[in-house]
């Protein structure tokens, strides 16, 4: 790690992002429709069955708790490192560092396994229609598409992810009306949240399948630094991406319980996987809407991929504004105000992970998409428990809210810890596989936090005023002006902010 004192890199972060914009960018990360489609199949057939829509509730319920702990330090801190900066001020610099670097492997991770699983999902759409192309074809179109507009501006992201994102869920609104309209009451079987199918045999798996369907709503923080008003628009944001997810998780799965029966529907799940909502859209919208269906899941995974590109970009390039990672990453466009440098190095790692599978011949999904997700997946609940301790450790010393700066986060804790537990416990179901190197990946995560620890303490003694740089946040400002306001990476200050 580069010792030598900053000289700042010249360049505008544009603060043109409203509250709506980064729901939009988050919630587009969880990919609502692939998540139903993918996701909640698997948890019918290997989890509790008709009891699944509790667990998708339960995981709402925690996180909740978690955005309670989130949002009260995101009102005090102004920065786009997420949980590198906001673990930095409440743990210490250590394990931020280490923070940091599981962010980097696990965003890249889990942008590299939707990459796959757009690229292959697409083959088979297209084939389906009479066009064969390999899926390498496939990946490349997305690597321009998701590269050109990583390299661009967070708004113009949000725009698209906003049209992707309202399409995805209007489809599965859609399926679930004709449902109710069909099946009337029926629709919502009690059954769902009674104790005997809550807590039913597999309860481990459903719960870690909650917990994973929800990837992607923490980055919200990311954009601290390129919103208009952050200390607003980031607790707002992040409040409001779990509420619309928990709830339209629990109430599409629920549907889908009430339209095949719950006595039937683990047996169905189990029959049909991937392909369960498919027959409902079939049943009950008519086959041109399974198309539709079906071509808005590659799109569904497109726009996942880009808010994970972009996720993955804005903690590369904090770690390279305070030389964790190369500083070559520490620059924003002059003219796109974005951090072009550290989407070009995501482009060019997922597009090497391609070039290396296709000459392998290896399958995109099966082979790279569900390891590197689960990967990804671990990684990021990991993140979320330390960030909720942090939250503790930053209002120790500091006037305190009781419910939102501690029971919320003490509760929090312990939901993330028990979802990281059952995750590791689990991860051969949540890859699909018993492979030992795939098995074996949770260790890259625990080797790379070690890493960052020790880099850190090294830094702390070679380097002590380095050493006070890390994981720097400004206090949050006022809103900010229409015009883009200007930012210098190395003039960010690590001062004590006024409490909530």
């Amino acid at each position: 790690m580069d010792s030598a004192p900053r000289t700042g890199q010249s360049g505008l972060l544009q603060r043109t992002l409203t509250t709506p914009k980064i729901v939009f960018i988050v919630i587009a990360a969880a990919a609502p429709l692939a998540a139903m489609v993918f996701t909640v199949p698997l948890s019918f057939a290997l989890g509790t069955g008709p009891g699944v829509p509790a667990m998708f509730a339960f995981a709402g319920l925690t996180l909740l708790c978690f955005t309670a702990g989130y949002s009260a330090i995101s009102k005090e801190l102004s920065s786009g490192s997420g949980f590198y900066s906001q673990i930095a001020h409440g743990l210490g610099r250590p394990p931020a560092v280490g923070a940091g670097l599981i962010a980097v492997i696990s965003y890249n991770a889990v942008t590299v396994g939707v990459l796959g699983a757009f690229a292959y999902f697409t083959q088979s759409v297209a084939a389906d229609h009479g066009l064969h192309l390999h899926w390498s074809v496939w990946a490349v179109v997305g690597l321009v598409f998701v590269g050109v507009l990583g390299y661009r501006d967070a708004e113009l992201s949000a725009r698209v992810l906003a049209v992707c994102m309202v399409c995805e869920i209007a489809v599965l609104l859609a399926l679930d009306t004709s449902v109710l309209v069909d099946r009337g009451l029926s629709a919502l079987p009690s059954a769902s949240f009674s104790p005997d199918s809550a807590l039913a045999p597999g309860i481990g798996v459903s719960v870690m399948f909650a917990f994973a369907s929800f990837l992607g709503f923490e980055s919200a923080g990311l954009y601290g630094e390129e919103a208009k008003d952050p200390g607003r628009s980031v607790p707002r944001a992040t409040v409001i991406a779990v509420l619309v997810v928990a709830s339209f998780y629990a109430f599409t799965s629920w549907v889908a319980v009430g339209a095949v029966g719950p006595a039937r529907v683990r047996g169905e799940a189990s029959q049909h996987l991937g392909d369960l909502f498919f027959g409902l859209s079939a049943t009950y919208l008519g086959s041109e809407a399974t198309t539709v269906m079906q071509l808005l899941l590659c799109t569904s995974l497109l726009a996942s991929w880009l808010a994970l590109h972009n996720a993955a970009n804005r903690y590369m390039y904090a770690l390279g504004v305070d030389g964790v990672l190369p500083r070559w990453l520490d620059r924003v466009h002059t003219r796109h105000g974005s951090v072009h440098r550290a989407s070009l190095a995501q482009t060019v790692v997922s597009s090497a992970v391609v070039l290396v599978y296709a000459a392998a011949g290896l399958n995109p999904y099966v082979n790279m998409s569900t390891s590197m997700v689960g990967l990804g997946t671990l990684g990021v609940i990991v993140l979320q428990a330390l960030a909720s301790v942090a939250v503790l450790g930053y209002f120790r010393r500091r006037p305190r809210r009781w419910w939102r700066t501690v029971v919320a986060p003490v509760l929090a804790t312990l939901g993330l810890a028990a979802a990281t537990v059952l995750v590791v416990r689990n991860f051969a179901v949540l890859t699909g596989t018993s492979d030992p190197v795939v098995t074996s990946l949770p260790w890259i995560l625990v080797a790379a936090g070690a890493v960052g620890v020790v880099r850190a303490r090294h830094t702390r003694s070679a380097s002590p005023s380095h050493y006070a740089r890390l994981g720097r946040a400004q206090s949050v400002p006022d809103p900010a002006p229409e015009a883009p306001v200007t930012r210098a990476p190395a003039d960010r200050s690590f001062r004590k902010t006024p409490a909530a």
